[in-house]
C-alpha cells in the first residue's frame, strides 16, 4: 500500500449508477455499467488499498418515494434495503468473474445470500485483501444509504469516504442544466450544509463533521479516478 494517502477507504455508489443512462426508479441494472465499474475497482485492488463499498437501491426502489405514494414508510424503507442487496449481489458476481475476492455483508440477516454484518469480521476481510460490499443500509428504516456509508466508514476506520457520481464533483448548480455552474474544488461540511448542496443528506454530513471524516465527491466514469483519489491526487471535490 505504499504511496497511498488513504490505505483504507469506503466508496458509496448510488443505485442510479447501476442503471447507467436509464433514468428513473425501476430502471434496473445495466450490466455494461457494472463491467466498467468493476474494471475500476480491479485497478483499485491492484494498488493494495483496502476497499469497502456501500450500494444504494434507487434504480430498483426508493423507500421515500414509495412512502410518498401511500405505502407505509417502514415497509417501504425495508423494501429499499432489499433493493440494495440485489445490487450488491450483482456487483459481487461481476467482481468475482474478474478474479476479485469479494464478500457481501448485509445489515438484514439473510445467510443464504450474504454474511450478516459484523464489524470485526468486516475489518478482517479487508485485512485479507477482500472487497467488502455492505448491503441493507443501516438495517433500520428512516436512514438513508448515505448515512449507512458514513456509519460503515467510521466503523471500519476508513480514512476517506468517496462518493461516486456522474459529474466531476460539487458545483454551485447542476452543470448539466446550468452552463454558469461553477466547480468547487474544496469546501467545508458547514458550507455544504448551509448552501444545501444535495450530495449527501444532513445526517450523513453531520456524522462526517463530528468525526472529521473527509468526503471526496468525484466522477467514477473517468478511468483510474478512484485509484487517483486514494493516492491523494486532487480529483473531484473534497469536503472536510
Amino acid at each position: 500500500m505504499a504511496g497511498l494517502v488513504y490505505p483504507r477507504a469506503l466508496l458509496k455508489i448510488s443505485g442510479e449508477a447501476f442503471a447507467g443512462f436509464r433514468t428513473g426508479e425501476g430502471s434496473g441494472i445495466d450490466f455494461s455499467v457494472l463491467e466498467r465499474l468493476t474494471d475500476e475497482l480491479k485497478a483499485v485492488a491492484a494498488t493494495g488499498a483496502q476497499l469497502g463499498l456501500v450500494v444504494g437501491g434507487g434504480n430498483i426502489l426508493r423507500g421515500t418515494t414509495a412512502s410518498q405514494q401511500g405505502m407505509d414508510r417502514v415497509s417501504a424503507d425495508y423494501m429499499g434495503m432489499l433493493a440494495t442487496v440485489i445490487n450488491a449481489l450483482a456487483l459481487q458476481d461481476t467482481l468475482e468473474k474478474k478474479g476479485l475476492d469479494t464478500r457481501v455483508m448485509s445489515a438484514i440477516r439473510m445467510e443464504e445470500l450474504a454474511e450478516p454484518y459484523i464489524r470485526r469480521r468486516a475489518v478482517r476481510h479487508l485485512e485479507k485483501g477482500r472487497i467488502v460490499i455492505f448491503a441493507g443500509g443501516t438495517g433500520n428504516p428512516y436512514f438513508s444509504t448515505d448515512t449507512a456509508a458514513v456509519l460503515r466508514a467510521l466503523e471500519i476506520e476508513a480514512k476517506v469516504l468517496m462518493k461516486a457520481t456522474n459529474v466531476d464533483g460539487i458545483y454551485t448548480a447542476d452543470p448539466k442544466r446550468d452552463s454558469k455552474a461553477k466547480f468547487l474544488p474544496e469546501l467545508s461540511v458547514q458550507q455544504a450544509l448551509v448552501k444545501g448542496y444535495a450530495v449527501m443528506d444532513a445526517n450523513a454530513f453531520g456524522l462526517c463533521k463530528e468525526n472529521k471524516l473527509p468526503i471526496v465527491v468525484f466522477n467514477i466514469n473517468h478511468p483510474g479516478a478512484t485509484a487517483r483519489v486514494l493516492a491523494g491526487e486532487r480529483v473531484g471535490t473534497i469536503v472536510q
